[in-house]
């Protein structure tokens, strides 16, 4: 099955939902679908639409007295605001922030040859943030040990930072996913028209 966008009252992407959630919201008149000339159906609108579809790119729900076409995007009716620009501070987001490389050798890893490394050692009073904490493979992870990487003639290559929230296109990298055709309208629209920094 397939992954829904999920538009703003302002039509601006600011999730990605699973097709249950999306259907579950638009049965509960929470949201509508949104073609990709920017039309939006209700529940009952849909419906009677996906009675006319014969093929549907995210496929359809079978039940035993509808068949339903999956929308691909969503617009929520009562929410206008944006989620928050800040890319949380989790393992899987790390992992990729620093693609899978060790930032002391720069050598891409599989993710079991790869740690969380404290640049600054926690029991010497580093911080667990995105400031001081970066991959490592195992054997750069081992030579650094509780040291700071100049006491034992290591050096970062790559530098830790704090990733930036790059607007809908984030979504798509965060939870791996490829943009689909039917969002690219929307989330082209959002990078076109967001102020820059």
């Amino acid at each position: 099955m397939s992954d829904v966008l999920v538009l703003n009252r302002k039509f601006y992407a600011i999730n990605i939902t699973s097709w249950q959630k999306a259907i579950s919201l638009l049965f509960i008149d929470h949201a509508k679908v949104v073609d990709e000339d920017y039309n939006t159906y209700t529940f009952a609108d849909w419906k009677g639409l996906s009675e006319h579809i014969s093929q549907h790119p995210a496929g359809f729900v079978h039940t035993p007295t509808l068949k339903i076409a999956i929308p691909e995007v969503i617009i929520l009716r009562f929410y206008d605001s944006l989620p928050p620009m800040d890319i949380k501070f989790t393992r899987k987001n790390i992992y990729q922030h620093y693609r899978y490389k060790c930032c002391y050798c720069g050598k891409k890893k599989d993710i079991s040859e790869l740690n969380l490394e404290h640049v600054v050692p926690v029991s010497r009073g580093g911080t667990t943030d995105w400031l001081n904490v970066v991959t490592a493979c195992i054997p750069c992870n081992m030579k650094k040990g509780c040291h700071i990487p100049e006491e034992v003639g290591m050096k970062l290559i790559v530098q830790p930072s704090k990733p930036k929230w790059k607007g809908p296109v984030s979504l798509c990298f965060k939870s791996g996913l490829k943009i689909k055709a039917s969002w690219q309208k929307f989330i082209d629209n959002v990078y076109w028209n967001t102020e820059l920094e």
